[in-house]
């Protein structure tokens, strides 16, 4: 049996980050076009959508490498202030202090670098970075999909289990939408996306 290459797991900012923006968008528009996103991506959306994360105060990328430097993976979170209003109008007082969110966008991962623990790495680091800003809520959200949709594979496993295991709560009550093109489809539709909320002293952030 060949041997596993390790695998770095670290935050990347500055030029680091920089240099990594054309691989992170070549790596978002691959993964995220399997189910259950089925994303169209834009390489040229990617990169812009990515130097969010280059001028976002707060804002954090963890990447995965390989040894000789190439990225299989990536994980991103910002402030919520620092959000869409789409993504922030969920989150309402009493119950929710905007200033005290972390904001956890995408994790994406090559397929045969999963089952490694590079997931809860991903978490580990996102959620050490929102103890250094002070915010003690992490948040994220999930676009659901038809429980009969015809591009569900048959093997297709939801998160839930790991997410509720890493001390996230399912929160039908805080939704939103978002809009992209699905594969194969020549406009851009709605999506409906629920959250996953974690507070400090639930599991601890």
């Amino acid at each position: 049996m060949p041997q596993l290459q390790p695998i770095t797991v670290l935050p990347a900012t500055g030029e680091e980050l920089r240099a990594a923006l054309p691989e992170l968008a070549r790596l978002r528009q691959q993964v995220f076009r399997a189910f259950p996103y089925l994303y169209e991506g834009d390489t040229d959306y990617e990169e812009k959508y990515l130097q969010t994360y280059l001028n976002a105060p707060g804002a954090v990328v963890v990447v995965a490498r390989e040894d000789g430097g190439r990225v299989v993976g990536a994980s991103t979170a910002v402030p919520l202030v620092q959000e869409t209003p789409e993504i922030q109008a969920p989150f309402t007082p009493p119950e929710f202090d905007r200033s005290a969110v972390l904001y956890l966008g995408e994790s994406v991962l090559l397929p045969e670098f999963r089952g490694r623990g590079i997931g809860h790495q991903f978490f580990d680091v996102r959620e050490a970075h929102a103890r250094a800003l002070g915010l003690n809520v992490t948040a994220f959200c999930a676009v659901q999909r038809a429980e009969l949709h015809p591009d569900r594979p048959a093997d297709s496993h939801p998160l839930n289990a790991f997410w509720t295991a890493r001390g996230y709560t399912e929160r039908p009550d805080l939704h939103t939408q978002m809009t992209w093109r699905d594969m194969g489809e020549a406009q851009e539709t709605a999506k409906e996306m629920r959250f996953w909320v974690k507070k400090n002293g639930e599991g601890g952030v």
